[in-house]
């Protein structure tokens, strides 16, 4: 079994979310169309405290890219589709057979909580005059907001969250998680619906694989995105929560020699740890001076950092999201972007974009206890800061005083 250094699965790890080396010089379609391939999905949040979280993910390994270009990938030659990669996500219309299978299981329930499934099925059942009324009216006047949707539902959904009798749309919810609907595209924020027969291109892959196969691509597609991962690892990254049987899928994998045990020096989770064939190649030139590692912010949902618990034994960082979290209780603020470097997670920002001003507010910039003190630190941060301000088109940067002292010079 080969032996990884932490540094060395840090640097893979990095690497292979295209976070280091040179930025494009002039970003295209097709350097985003590449992320999101090697990626696997983009999650999606509603929050725009700073920007769109998927439009920060792709800022970060693209620089000023053209929101532009997305959009058309997206919405004109349907490259991408809204549906579930770790969560709510942008995901390829080329992976249609992994996420279709989802979409067969969310109707079975394989996968799915007994009771959250039999609830839903009930749900769906006693208004299925809903469901019909819905779709037919897609299939007139599609694509519509749901709010262009008359509510017809006989039982309201009942929730304490803010799904509560929002009955269009969570009838709308299941339909997508069925794969009878998608979104067509967006007015601002609000989602536009159609029946998913008119959303998809026409070389859309439908030909129906097996449980097992769709196993072994999502799981290779996943441990590609990572690097270096457990099983629990992979399973949770990409199409987390619908695997059949992904111990044998991995297996298989090894004996195959397409995967490789590793084990990872200084990790004492007592997992196994898996890379792909493919990457062993590119270890060497991870190590010394090969690895260029750049800096730059990452959104609180980054695929670097979504999984908590991996972030904290790769990179000894604590990653929390405070959004919910009072004020006065909060550690970092509202919606933090960590700072990488290198291979390292130094920091953290807490940003918040005034678009009416056209400021970008820094309130506070924390340094973790290991982050190098130094002018040529600081220096680099406060770069990457006006980068961010320069793609959110800020026409100003202002700081707080929340700074450390050994960075005020350069964050001012």
């Amino acid at each position: 079994m080969q032996k990884l250094s932490l540094q060395d699965a840090k640097r893979l790890a990095v690497v292979k979310q295209h976070l280091a080396g040179p930025l494009p010089s002039n970003p295209k379609s097709e350097h985003i169309y590449r992320i999101v391939q090697e990626l696997a999905y983009l999650q999606i949040d509603p929050i725009s405290a700073v920007a769109p979280s998927h439009q920060l993910v792709l800022w970060s390994r693209l620089g000023k890219y053209k929101l532009d270009d997305f959009e058309h990938l997206m919405w004109k030659e349907r490259r991408f589709f809204e549906y579930f990669g770790h969560a709510a996500s942008v995901v390829l219309t080329e992976d249609y057979q992994i996420h279709s299978a989802r979409m067969r299981a969310y109707v079975t329930g394989h996968g799915i909580p007994k009771s959250w499934h039999a609830a839903i099925q009930k749900w769906m059942k006693k208004n299925n005059a809903l469901r019909l009324y819905l779709l037919k009216e897609l299939r007139r006047k599609g694509p519509l907001a749901s709010r262009e949707i008359e509510d017809r539902s006989e039982r309201p959904w009942r929730s304490t969250g803010w799904t509560n009798q929002r009955n269009v749309s969570r009838m709308l919810d299941f339909l997508l998680s069925q794969g009878k609907v998608m979104v067509a595209g967006r007015s601002g924020k609000q989602k536009l619906w159609d029946l998913t027969e008119r959303c998809l291109p026409s070389w859309t892959p439908r030909a129906r694989i097996s449980d097992y196969e769709v196993d072994r691509l999502a799981m290779e597609k996943s441990l590609r995105a990572l690097g270096v991962a457990t099983q629990k690892q992979i399973m949770t990254h990409f199409s987390s929560g619908r695997y059949s049987d992904p111990t044998k899928v991995l297996d298989d994998l090894e004996s195959e020699e397409i995967i490789s045990q590793v084990e990872i020096e200084g990790m004492k989770n007592g997992k196994k740890s898996y890379i792909h064939s493919e990457d062993l190649r590119i270890l060497d030139q991870l190590r010394g001076d090969n690895f260029k590692g750049r800096t730059t912010l990452l959104s609180p949902f980054d695929n670097l950092i979504i999984d908590r618990e991996r972030t904290k034994a790769l990179f000894d960082f604590e990653m929390s999201f405070e959004i919910y979290v009072p004020k006065k209780l909060r550690k970092f603020g509202y919606y933090v972007l960590p700072i990488l470097q290198g291979d390292k997670l130094i920091g953290r920002i807490d940003p918040q974009m005034d678009r009416k001003s056209g400021t970008l507010v820094i309130n506070a910039v924390y340094a973790e206890k290991f982050a190098p003190k130094t002018k040529e630190s600081g220096q680099v941060i406060a770069l990457a800061i006006e980068h961010l301000a320069d793609f959110l088109e800020a026409k100003n940067v202002v700081y707080s005083t929340k700074v450390p002292d050994f960075w005020k010079s350069q964050l001012k």
